[in-house]
């Protein structure tokens, strides 16, 4: 094995760098393949590299969002490849899964997510407030607004409606105003989170889980057969259990950390290939996770997110278009790569998980390392993360390994 060879599978270990101590025992023989980009090969390992238990990260992280990795996927590489204060970053940054755990771990974010909700999910958990100043702030949102024509009937009871469109209105208003603060950004992100989903703890009826929302005609037919009627929901008292959930387990340490982190958190809404308002070799580590292929359809899911949010699900749609074929998908992560290697420093490095699509027929990961090393990375090679049990993949019978639910792949690499 040659000297290149033992680095490389050296960072794939866990290796801290700088420390030559392994995170864990070396694998067997029988983990390790390679990914070969027609001149060279590299080396890709598969194993559990962290728990696939649930709830395993803060409370602060249980924001739902459609196709979000576990939290402790990107600590995995934040921890062995940053230092406190740096600034890690995440160009499809979902529901910020990232920038949270890079927050709580005490460095600097950035985030970037072509749809505005993404910072609407994200950005309020940076300042976490009292359970005491929720509730007071809920005391003043009237419990009821007025309609728009738009009918709700499938999903709430019509009480549970009018307390929703009151706190639309007001959080509409206040941003209007310019008088919308991190109080009322707080509550907004829980209400928009809590809208719909599968338990007494969200507002509407049993529905599908609450990372997307179907259709109203869809709906209709659900509560058909399942022979249901919405209940009313106290959405303010929901509001305050979400909240008091959330807070639990934080640290001072942690809390500190976040707010620390809010204070220069650059926060973009736009094309992950043209991010002009990031400075160039300001970012020490990106992870992230781009949309893969047309499998999600990340607008489509967010309707009602965006109505509450009183965001345009359409042209949001338009702009969230997700390239089909593998050829388009790679002249747009091509482009992203070229930005990528721009605003990363010399030493930093890019964590770029694809999962896996078309149940493990079409490898991603074979995809981006070529990519990266077209735009001026150097290949470290793939981490593939196996879980032997996700409750999602659970939830919609999925067997384990079979759908990419249980499995991440992660091109690492690095600017020389």
């Amino acid at each position: 094995m040659g000297d290149t060879e033992v680095q490389q599978r050296g960072f794939l270990l866990g290796f801290v760098p700088g420390s030559g101590e392994p995170a864990f025992q070396a694998p067997p023989p029988e983990a390790w393949d390679t990914v070969n980009d027609g001149e060279a090969a590299y080396p890709r390992l598969s194993l559990e590299f962290w728990t696939s238990r649930q709830r395993q990260a803060a409370n602060l992280h249980e924001i739902s969002y459609r196709a979000c990795y576990k939290p402790q996927l990107p600590r995995h590489f934040i921890e062995r490849l940053s230092a406190p204060g740096e600034r890690i970053y995440d160009p499809f940054s979902g529901r910020g899964t990232t920038l949270i755990e890079a927050a709580l771990l005490g460095r600097q974010v950035a985030a970037n997510d072509v749809n505005p909700l993404s910072r609407m999910l994200a950005e309020p958990r940076l300042s976490p407030p009292e359970p005491s100043a929720v509730a007071a702030r809920l005391a003043e949102i009237p419990r009821s607004g007025p309609t728009d024509g738009l009918d709700l009937a499938m999903f709430f009871h019509p009480d549970t409606e009018a307390e929703i469109r009151g706190l639309r209105t007001w959080c509409l208003e206040r941003a209007a105003q310019g008088r919308l603060d991190t109080l009322d950004a707080w509550i907004r992100m829980v209400a928009t989170n809590r809208l719909t989903g599968h338990s007494a703890g969200f507002f509407s009826v049993y529905t599908l889980p609450p990372n997307q929302a179907l259709t109203a005609d869809k709906q209709r037919l659900i509560n058909v057969q399942r022979e249901q009627v919405p209940p009313y929901r106290d959405t303010h008292a929901l509001i305050l259990k979400k909240t008091k959930q959330l807070l639990t387990r934080l640290e001072p340490a942690q809390v500190q950390n976040l707010r620390d982190a809010a204070l220069d958190a650059h926060f973009l809404t736009g094309d992950a290939r043209a991010t002009s308002d990031l400075p160039a070799a300001s970012v020490t580590l990106t992870v992230t996770s781009p949309p893969f292929l047309d499998v999600v359809d990340y607008a489509g899911d967010n309707w009602l997110r965006c109505w509450f949010a009183g965001l345009d699900a359409a042209a949001i749609a338009r702009d969230i278009s997700t390239p089909r074929t593998v050829a388009a998908w790679s002249t747009t992560m091509e482009e992203v790569l070229a930005e990528l290697h721009r605003v990363t420093r010399r030493g930093g490095f890019v964590a770029f998980e694809v999962g896996e699509v078309r149940r493990g027929k079409l490898r991603l990961d074979e995809v981006i390392l070529p990519l990266g090393l077209a735009a001026g990375f150097r290949a470290h090679g793939v981490l593939v993360n196996r879980q032997t049990f996700t409750k999602t993949a659970h939830i919609w019978g999925v067997g384990n390994n079979a759908q990419g639910t249980n499995s991440n792949r992660v091109v690492l690499l690095e600017k020389a």
